[in-house]
């Protein structure tokens, strides 16, 4: 990889990591086992390139890298409200956060007790932050997502990349040793309208996330 050592002065780059968490009552929420580990690497190593970084963060245990502008939400709608106001200063999107698609219909004040009978709870989509904010892109800013699949990863993120408007994805098959949530390790495919898919090693994620802002710089400098 090229040294890139202060390559993004001047970049403002917003960043969504983590989980969000969707409560069903007092104590007892939807969520899933995504780490935020792949999106801070990447804060990291962009505020080390530096960029001007402000991360977005569900609930995680990581600490803040150095230089780096956080927020810390819960739900969804708090991560959507938030990345939206800062949305339109940023010249680079990556969204890795795992944003749970359903929250509850209705969210009990106190907590559900155990009884023998089944328990039905309705869900309703909740907000596509991704979709929303591409939808709004400008012209001088680059939008990234990320897949995480367990079956078809280039084709559904072919598929999302499309549909989104993004100018890049990021996918991983988390079905894989060593991959996606809870680990320090990840392998990516990296796909724009640009050319073919480029594929990384199973490598450290901040060494996966040097990879993914080397992608980026390339579609800068067209």
């Amino acid at each position: 990889m090229q040294n890139r050592k202060k390559s993004l002065t001047g970049y403002n780059i917003l960043i969504t990591a983590g989980p969000t968490r969707e409560y069903l009552d007092a104590v007892r929420f939807i969520s899933n086992p995504s780490s935020g580990k792949m999106g801070f690497a990447i804060a990291e190593e962009a505020s080390r390139c530096g960029a001007k970084v402000t991360l977005i963060a569900g609930p995680v245990t990581l600490s803040t890298p150095q230089g780096v502008k956080r927020f810390d939400v819960v739900s969804a709608e708090e991560m959507f409200l938030i990345t939206k106001k800062h949305f339109p200063q940023c010249n680079i999107f990556i969204s890795t956060a795992a944003v749970g698609d359903y929250a509850p219909l209705k969210i009990a004040k106190k907590k559900i007790k155990k009884s023998d009978a089944n328990l039905k709870i309705e869900l309703k989509p909740t907000v596509d932050i991704l979709g929303t904010l591409a939808r709004k892109k400008k012209n001088n800013q680059i939008i990234v997502g990320f897949a995480a699949e367990t079956d078809r990863v280039l084709q559904n993120a072919k598929g999302k990349l499309k549909k989104k408007n993004l100018d890049m994805i990021v996918a991983n098959d988390v079905s894989k040793k060593g991959n996606g949530f809870e680990v320090d390790t990840n392998q990516v495919w990296i796909i724009s309208e640009q050319g073919k898919p480029k594929e990384s090693k199973q490598l450290t994620k901040n060494k996966v996330a040097q990879f993914i802002l080397n992608e980026i710089e390339s579609l800068l400098s067209l």
